[in-house]
């Protein structure tokens, strides 16, 4: 009896536990973030007493698209260092990188996405006081910017599971 409730349960868990086989299923799938780059060195404004700085933030902005040509291979992460140049009217002029030949598909979709990016512009403004105290503007003008990104290439194989037993549906 001890044995019949044994092969019974053996039965019953090897049922439980079966899984099928894994496979890839095709290429990667790939995906792309940025994040601002910090300590890189990059020179300031020096504002006066009485001058304030607004805008050079960035409005319209899309990731970069995992490049198409390198999902099959699926490499492991890539991380490249962009410095975006900004005009004084907020628009991108160039996007300056030294990528490694083997990330120049990755630096191609970093440029295209990037000189499309749009930032509101960097305005110096100087303000002074009249003689009851009140703040005005006297004077302001745009001026020109960079900023330095980290641009971040993740590609995954995915992969297809099936998973059966009692009380369990298919996954």
């Amino acid at each position: 009896m001890a044995h019949a409730i044994t092969l019974f349960w053996a039965i019953l868990l090897a049922g439980c536990a079966h899984l099928a086989p894994t496979t890839p299923a095709g290429p990667g799938v790939g995906s792309a973030s940025y994040r601002t780059a910090a300590g890189t060195g990059l020179a300031h404004y020096q504002l006066a007493l009485g001058q304030v700085a607004t805008g050079a933030a960035l409005q319209a902005h899309e990731p970069p698209a995992y490049p198409a040509s390198m999902l099959a291979a699926c490499p492991p992460l890539v991380e490249l260092a962009a410095r975006v140049i900004v005009d004084a009217r907020g628009v991108v002029g160039d996007v300056r990188m030294d990528p490694p030949p083997a990330q120049q598909p990755f630096a191609d979709a970093v440029r295209r996405a990037v000189r499309d990016w749009r930032y509101a512009p960097l305005t110096i403004s100087r303000w002074s006081s009249d003689a009851d105290g009140n703040s005005h503007p006297v004077d302001s003008e745009t001026k020109p910017f960079s900023l330095d990104y980290v641009f971040i290439f993740r590609c995954e194989h995915g992969h297809t599971s099936v998973s059966s037993g009692p009380g369990q549906g298919s996954r």
